[in-house]
């Protein structure tokens, strides 16, 4: 029972960090050396475009 616990929280967490990581906006966009520095808006969550 405790090993199927503990399989459980451990692939659940993997699974929320792969699903925050994947969401992410500049996963999509790669900036070229020609490119305006983005504005990103502030986020709550840690420093902006990183």
């Amino acid at each position: 029972m405790i090993d199927n616990l503990s399989l459980a929280i451990s692939h659940g967490l993997m699974l929320l960090a792969a699903f925050l990581l994947l969401r992410r906006p500049d996963l999509d966009h790669e900036p070229g050396p020609n490119d305006e520095a983005s504005k990103a808006k502030p986020s709550k969550w840690g420093k902006p475009g990183a």
